[in-house]
């Protein structure tokens, strides 16, 4: 970021922001959350052939990336029109999305397995790849938004091959088509598309709103902002990739004693993350003065907001595990769908009141909404002393 934004101008980090907001579109149609059936499918010791099923969902994907590349082809204008991204750029997006998608079925296998040091070692193997080349591309070969993108791309296909070959190699990966299979991953998956999308809303479309109603400069500003805040975002994440295998393995013995100890240790989550989030808003100003670029210290003015937002996003994570252990995805499509068609509302509404900032305030809104709601739905799908101290 503090090399991007001098070499980049508000309206080139814009365009790479609809990028991510498009591909936050395709990647739900493309990867149909695949990985999370995998992880589920992992723990089902009544279907030991787990390596015919990861073959089947990775059919899945290449079919879906066929049909998601066509359909982008013939919306390439309209795409254009709302976004301003170029149409000869979507098949990239198409491509990160199928690529991405193989790379979290990896991921995932490492994860439920834990082998936390090789996950953590491909992990930060890509972000580093990906920055060393966005450097190369935009610094040394000024090649703008292009560098970026293309940085990306060129990233996560080498990485999808790599993901790939180990599939093979460690014989963890059989493409003959079984019906069962495909039935399975899709009734995992489609009901999640509602879900994905729903959170592509609350969390990206921010950024088209701004685009549409303020100026694509400012949608690049507001990215920067987006962009670090979202370091609360992938602490959260993180601790939930390490988390939900342990949950999952805790729930599986229903102990009421275990039950009540997991519910103390999310209260202490829930404190420790708002904490964190309120620190983070209040230091992240003055890091932003020197970090980036001057014509993006603008950023500052959407911190709080979006500190706050991630906050309640970290603390999203903890409840909606009990609605994929239960296989209840979807009533979490309805909700995260529900509360995504709020968002739109409310990034509408409070742009036309307060401007830019009106868009990280809406998030903020959004992502508490999300976050109450889906811990009514778990509580409902699955049973949990949500008051440990009651006898």
């Amino acid at each position: 970021m503090p090399v991007l934004t001098r070499y980049m101008t508000p309206a080139d980090y814009g365009i790479v922001a609809m990028f991510g907001v498009i591909q936050g579109i395709a990647n739900p149609f493309v990867g149909l959350s695949l990985h999370g059936a995998v992880s589920v499918k992992y723990f089902d010791k009544k279907d030991p052939d787990l390596s015919r099923y990861i073959g089947n969902c990775v059919l899945i994907i290449l079919a879906n990336a066929c049909i998601a590349f066509l359909i982008l082809q013939l919306l390439a204008k309209p795409v254009h029109s709302l976004t301003q991204f170029p149409g000869s750029w979507l098949w990239a997006v198409v491509f990160g999305s199928a690529c991405q998608a193989i790379i979290f079925i990896v991921m995932i296998l490492w994860q439920v397995e834990h082998k936390a040091l090789i996950f953590g070692v491909f992990q930060n193997l890509q972000t580093a790849m990906n920055i060393g080349l966005s450097i190369v591309f935009v610094v040394l070969l000024h090649m703008n938004w292009r560098g970026r993108i293309g940085a990306h791309v060129i990233t996560v296909f080498f990485f999808a091959l790599i993901g790939g070959l180990f599939l093979v190699k460690s014989k963890k990966i059989d493409m003959e088509p079984k019906g069962d299979h495909i039935r399975h991953a899709l009734r995992f998956g489609v009901p999640l598309i509602p879900h994905a999308i729903g959170g592509f809303l609350i969390s990206q479309s921010d950024r088209v709103f701004i685009a549409k109603m303020v100026s694509l400069a400012d949608a690049g500003i507001y990215s920067v902002a987006f962009q670090l805040a979202l370091a609360i975002e992938m602490l959260a994440a993180s601790f939930n990739q390490a988390y939900s295998p342990w949950l999952f393995n805790q729930l599986s013995k229903d102990d009421r004693n275990i039950k009540k100890m997991v519910v103390k240790l999310t209260y202490s989550y829930f404190a420790g993350i708002l904490v964190i989030a309120l620190i983070f808003s209040a230091v992240a100003p003055w890091f932003l003065s020197f970090f980036v670029g001057k014509d993006f210290v603008g950023a500052q003015r959407y911190i709080f907001w979006l500190s706050l937002g991630f906050s309640f996003s970290g603390m999203y994570y903890m409840v909606t595990n009990y609605i994929f252990f239960a296989n209840k995805t979807a009533y979490l499509a309805a909700v995260t769908f529900g509360v995504a068609l709020l968002n739109i509302v409310l990034n509408y509404a409070l742009i036309t009141l307060n401007g830019a900032v009106g868009a990280a305030q809406a998030s903020a809104l959004a992502l508490f909404a999300s976050f109450v709601l889906t811990w009514i739905v778990s509580a409902r799908v699955y049973k949990m002393p949500w008051n440990p101290w009651a006898q």
